[in-house]
C-alpha cells in the first residue's frame, strides 16, 4: 500500500512521504519538496503547487494521502497563504477520490519520535533511522512529509 504524506506550505510543500508498506518495514519510494518563489504571485504559486502534487499523485497512485493540519498562533497573513496552499493540495487529492487522513503536528511527532515536542532535527534523524536511509532527508520539509506518511501507517496498525 502506498501512502503519500504532505506537509503543507506556500514557499515549500514537503510531499516527502511516499511510502510503500510491503513487509514489516515501510519503504520510501520518493520524497522532496515543491518550492515556489516569493517573487511569483500567490495564484501562480498555488498553481505550481497544484500541478506538482497532481503529478506526484498520478505517478504513485496512492491508496491514501495523509496531510498535516495547520497550526498558527501569530502570523495571520502567513496562515492564510498556507491555508490556500492546503486547499489546492486537498483539491488535487479529492479530484482523484483518494481518502484523506489529517494529523496535528504533535500527533505526527509523537508517532515518529515518541515525543510531541520533538524538534525538526529529531524528526529528520528518526526518518533516517526508521526508513533506513543513508542520509538525513533534506530539506526538513521533505522529512516532515515522510513523517506524516509514517504517522498514518503507524495509526492504521
Amino acid at each position: 500500500m502506498i501512502v503519500v504524506g504532505i506537509d503543507p506550505g506556500i514557499a515549500r510543500v514537503g510531499y516527502g512521504g511516499v511510502l510503500e508498506r510491503t513487509n514489516r518495514y515501510p519503504t520510501p519510494l520518493a520524497y522532496g519538496c515543491i518550492e515556489t518563489k516569493s517573487s511569483l504571485s500567490q495564484s501562480r504559486r498555488l498553481r505550481e503547487i497544484y500541478e506538482t502534487i497532481s503529478q506526484v499523485l498520478d505517478d504513485y497512485n496512492p491508496a491514501c494521502v495523509a496531510i498535516e493540519q495547520l497550526f498558527f498562533s501569530r502570523n495571520t497573513t502567513s496562515a492564510m497563504q498556507v491555508s490556500e496552499a492546503r486547499g489546492v493540495l486537498l483539491l488535487a487529492v479529492e479530484e482523484r477520490d483518494i481518502p484523506i487522513a489529517e494529523y496535528t503536528p504533535n500527533q505526527i511527532k509523537q508517532a515518529v519520535t515518541g515525543s510531541g515536542r520533538a524538534d525538526k532535527h529529531q524528526v529528520q534523524e528518526m526518518m533516517r533511522r526508521l526508513l533506513r536511509l543513508q542520509e538525513i532527508p533534506r530539506p526538513d520539509d521533505a522529512a516532515d512529509g515522510l513523517a506524516v506518511a509514517l504517522c498514518h501507517i503507524h495509526t492504521m496498525r
